[in-house]
């Protein structure tokens, strides 16, 4: 298990133990955007999920708040989303990253979730502050090769999933309590942008409230195995 400490727009926090960590996927409101991002993957070998959207259970001890992330070869990459944490008395909305092993996707998507961390947030809002201008908030992301970085990422709240269906789901699935994590899919990556890069850094920026969420990781390609 791990447990996420997140600080809150007036300064207090919350400790949450993560019992349910899950990933949502192909999780675009708009057709043509879930489309673009399967050919997105087809490229790399991913095959096509058999239904739309998906739901993949991640270990939960992958829900990290961390600033470096460790890997066993370099072809990984982030996923720019943003992650509904549910307390005993709220349902928070964070910045997340979900780091992924495109070298093992192609042998299975639920596969290669459970291969890297689920990266969240130090801090986070309140669902019931933003939920009636969620839509206008932006989802961005950079990847970075030493001190360059390219916007890889870039689209509104508006473009996925809303963080109400995800709650009915949890709910119809009996995992809408204390400790689950869900985490919202991603978006297609600009062309032509190379993803493979050594940081990752994502930004949830509300522009109604004026006030943002970000995180950046290092990626550490680890030595190669002996024996």
């Amino acid at each position: 298990m791990s447990t996420l400490t997140l600080v809150m727009p007036d300064g207090t926090t919350e400790d949450v133990r993560v019992l349910h960590l899950l990933n949502a996927g192909y999780a675009g409101r708009e057709q043509q955007e879930v489309q673009a991002h399967i050919a997105e993957l087809a490229q790399l070998g991913v095959a096509a999920p058999s239904a739309t959207p998906a739901l993949y259970p991640v270990s939960p001890y992958l829900a990290q708040q961390t600033d470096t992330v460790h890997v066993q070869h370099d072809k990984t990459s982030g996923e720019a989303e943003w992650a509904l944490i549910i307390t005993e008395d709220d349902v928070l909305l964070t910045v997340a990253c979900d780091h992924t092993d495109r070298a093992l996707e192609v042998h299975g998507v639920a596969w290669s979730k459970n291969a890297s961390p689920n990266v969240l947030g130090r801090q986070a809002w309140k669902l019931d502050h933003i939920r009636e201008h969620l839509d206008s908030i932006t989802l961005r992301a950079w990847v970075g090769t030493g001190h360059d970085e390219e916007l890889i990422q870039d689209t509104t709240l508006e473009t996925l999933l809303s963080p109400d269906y995800w709650l009915r789901v949890l709910s119809d699935r009996g995992l809408r309590e204390a400790g689950t994590v869900l985490m919202s899919g991603t978006v297609a990556m600009i062309h032509g942008i190379d993803q493979f890069g050594s940081t990752w850094r994502v930004e949830l920026a509300d522009p109604v409230l004026n006030r943002s969420l970000e995180l950046k990781y290092n990626i550490v390609v680890m030595p190669a195995p002996v024996g």
